[in-house]
């Protein structure tokens, strides 16, 4: 067990005490101060504390002043479940929430809090289509992408259609992994889209941006998340059953403008932030049992396996349509259902890899069997065309 391998930290690795989530989907009258409301206390409640043992809060968000015209969210947030703590705001694109995780975790290992309140929350179905997308653009580069009138649509494209030229593969590989996903989210309570589609669904869905179509994209997504950290002498001081740890973070960055990136199929920030996370836990690629990463579109999920190291540059194009990473393959990936088919709140995306892969290690997850044996399982999450990334290793603690 990796609580037995790590000699990196300061402090014995934060366990997860209680997690807690909204159903992910279209609910535009529900506030984020509600939404968030919501999965804080089930988390606090899943966890059995209470709520005045909490030192900290972290909030993953990231259009907050463009879909309801407020920023500030941590003392807002804090105010909202009944908490008198120090509260944060993190910002990092659609790599907000992993980015909140990542701050509880230092914090619980460095010996400054006990107890931590990670979360994410954004609302956007109120904005329409058309403002939700303008409010996500703001995530690429002001001068050379968003004033030429690019938007992550056609960013992605840009990168599937580069992939295809380099390394090879077509439209019928990228849809296997939408295909998996939703098969994946099918009977997750909490998933924005609980139906299985077919290959043909996808090929013959409407374009977005060639050559991706509707099916190869995440949706528009309001929801929240929250998972409870706490320190190893608070669980056992307190009687807690934490039975998962978060044994190793890393973080990455790159050029925010594709155009002045080395290249437009290899995501160095993935690349960096998984190495960190595993030498931080102590483990290899080969220990990792199974994977939430970020598939924001269908080629995203393919650069991330790619950028973690569990396929070769150009191999990981048909780990879906080979079976390889469905829910009964080698590697399990995306066994929530991913953002694709579980949903994209993109401030919330980070904490909630978390809070379900905690739920598919305690085996109260509907796909919990397909992980039954388990042991490491990793998180991916990155912002925009992942100019930022935070990943996280997962063990079960024995």
């Amino acid at each position: 067990p990796q609580c037995e391998r790590r000699e990196t930290s300061l402090m014995s690795p934060p366990h997860i005490a209680g997690v807690g989530m909204t159903t992910f989907g279209n609910v535009p009258e529900r506030t984020g101060r509600d939404l968030f409301a919501e999965a804080g206390s089930t988390a606090i409640e899943d966890a059995g504390i209470d709520r005045e043992d909490v030192d900290a809060l972290y909030v993953g968000n990231f259009m907050g002043e463009l879909s309801e015209n407020q920023g500030h969210m941590g003392p807002l947030m804090a105010k909202a479940i009944g908490l008198d703590v120090p509260a944060t705001r993190v910002e990092s694109a659609c790599a907000s929430g992993g980015m909140a995780v990542r701050q509880g975790v230092r914090d619980v290992r460095n010996g400054e809090a006990d107890v931590v309140l990670v979360s994410g929350v954004e609302r956007m179905h109120n904005m329409g289509t058309a403002g939700a997308t303008g409010g996500l653009s703001v995530a690429a580069d002001d001068l050379w992408e968003i004033r030429q009138g690019i938007t992550f649509p056609g960013a992605y494209a840009l990168m599937a259609q580069r992939y295809f030229e380099v390394h090879g593969g077509d439209r019928e590989d990228l849809a296997h992994v939408a295909v998996k996903n939703h098969a994946n989210a099918a009977n997750n309570p909490l998933a924005q889209y609980q139906s299985e589609i077919s290959v043909e669904k996808v090929l013959d869905a409407p374009p977005v941006a060639m050559p991706m179509g509707l099916f190869d994209s995440s949706p528009i997504t309001d929801g929240a998340a929250a998972a409870l950290l706490v320190s190893e002498e608070y669980a056992e001081e307190n009687g807690l059953d934490t039975p998962v740890a978060i044994t190793g973070t890393g973080q990455g960055t790159d050029n925010l403008a594709l155009a002045e990136r080395d290249s437009l199929v290899w995501t160095p920030a993935t690349r960096d932030a998984g190495q960190e996370a595993y030498d931080d836990a102590g483990i290899s690629v080969d220990d990792v049992d199974f994977l939430e990463v970020h598939d924001c579109f269908t080629i995203a999920e393919v650069l991330a396996l790619e950028g973690l190291g569990f396929y070769e540059e150009g191999e990981g194009i048909t780990a879906a349509r080979d079976g390889e990473t469905t829910a009964d393959g080698s590697l399990p990936v995306n066994l929530s259902g991913g953002l694709k088919a579980k949903g994209h709140p993109v401030g919330a995306t980070g904490v909630a890899q978390i809070t379900e892969m905690t739920k598919l290690f305690r085996g109260d997850h509907v796909n919990s069997e397909a992980v039954e044996d388990a042991s490491v399982g990793l998180t991916h999450n990155a912002g925009g065309t992942v100019a930022s990334a935070v990943v996280h290793v997962l063990e079960v603690a024995e």
